[in-house]
């Protein structure tokens, strides 16, 4: 798997179905990205791509564990555009 690849394919996801936020920053709800559709035809391990995204310090959020349900209203927030 390319990481790198999977990374860049977020971030478009990302440009897709986010917003600017009061920072003028690009978010997106991990609940929104999780149910979409081709998100998940796209992805794989999509909390994996995330969590390598932020290492990378693409994005960030809030914590370090992001669970489907439980964290559906943590802000992914792009840091480069």
């Amino acid at each position: 798997m390319d990481v790198d690849h999977e990374v860049s394919l977020l971030v478009e996801e990302i440009h897709r179905l986010g917003s600017r936020n009061a920072d003028g920053k690009l978010s997106v709800k991990f609940g929104v990205l999780f149910q979409d559709d081709r998100c998940a035809n796209l992805f794989e391990a999509l909390v994996g791509t995330i969590r390598a995204a932020k290492r990378r310090k693409i994005i960030t959020y809030s914590g370090e564990l992001l669970l489907q349900g439980v964290h559906d209203n943590v802000d992914i927030i792009l840091l480069q555009d």
